[in-house]
């Protein structure tokens, strides 16, 4: 019998290193935060004296009651909107003629090109000359933006992978832009409008800068823009730092295992397509 040769195994062993590099720091940062608040922490270990009070006393000190409930509004705003707009676009740089498509497509993918670092201070100012900083209204208006050059492009290459025949027929029967588009193009699109809308969830939930620089208002941040804070605070206080931390990132960790099978779908389904 053949054993395995090195083609067999590579597989394997490269899908182990990505496993422990992720799962190694995740498992760091839970052993700290298993440490009463104070502690020194050195390598990986279990504490001597493990307890959850720490998560408490971070939850406490930083507010993260009202943090998440502010980074939830700026999500729950900014996804569907933006989907919204992707949807649209995607569908008219897809299906539609009209004059200078081609400039206008490649004048919005400069979006992906340049760091939008370079925009933020103009876009302050211009928010509060329209007085919308310290509001979510200003940071989902500029996330939308920041999102709109990459989702516009999945959006179109999904229209363009789909069967021309679908929209002929459709017109055929007197269906015009608006029916085709949504009873048509989109239920076939659903697994990449939801790989979309999770890409857009993890991105909205992480953005610091913006939520930053457009709301200085405490009462008002997003949980990053709190555990930047947070982290200044109690910059020596490891368990307390690690116990922040995985209250941040735990409600995207959840909603990206619940949603895994459908991320994978669409991301498989735009790569055989495209």
């Amino acid at each position: 019998m053949r054993g395995p040769d090195l083609a067999d195994l590579a597989g394997p062993v490269v899908m182990t290193v990505f496993s422990l590099a992720v799962l190694i720091p995740f498992a760091s940062l839970l052993l700290a935060a298993l440490n009463p608040p104070g502690t020194v922490v050195s390598g990986l270990s279990w504490p001597a004296h493990p307890t959850l009070s720490t998560f408490g006393a971070a939850w406490s000190a930083a507010g993260f009651g009202t943090l998440l409930r502010n980074s939830a509004v700026v999500v729950l705003g900014v996804v569907p909107l933006a989907l919204f707009c992707a949807t649209l676009a995607g569908f008219a740089f897809a299906t539609m003629e009209f004059r200078g498509r081609g400039a206008l497509f490649a004048f919005l993918l400069l979006g992906l090109t340049l760091p939008y670092e370079a925009a933020v201070v103009p876009l302050y100012y211009d928010l509060r000359d329209l007085g919308l900083t310290d509001t979510p209204l200003a940071l989902v208006l500029a996330l939308v933006g920041l999102f709109m050059p990459f989702g516009a492009f999945w959006m179109r290459q999904q229209f363009l992978a789909l069967p021309a025949e679908l929209v002929e027929a459709a017109a055929l029967d007197g269906a015009g832009s608006w029916t085709v588009l949504w009873r048509v193009l989109v239920p076939c699109c659903r697994p990449a409008l939801t790989t979309l809308g999770l890409l857009y969830t993890l991105w909205g939930w992480n953005q610091f800068l913006l939520a930053l620089v457009l709301i200085q208002d405490p009462a008002k941040r997003t949980a990053p823009a709190g555990l930047g804070f947070f982290v200044g605070a109690h910059s020596v206080d490891v368990p307390m730092l690690a116990a922040a931390t995985l209250i941040v990132i735990t409600p995207v960790l959840l909603l990206h295992l619940f949603f895994q099978r459908h991320f994978l779908s669409g991301m498989l389904a735009g790569a055989v397509k495209g």
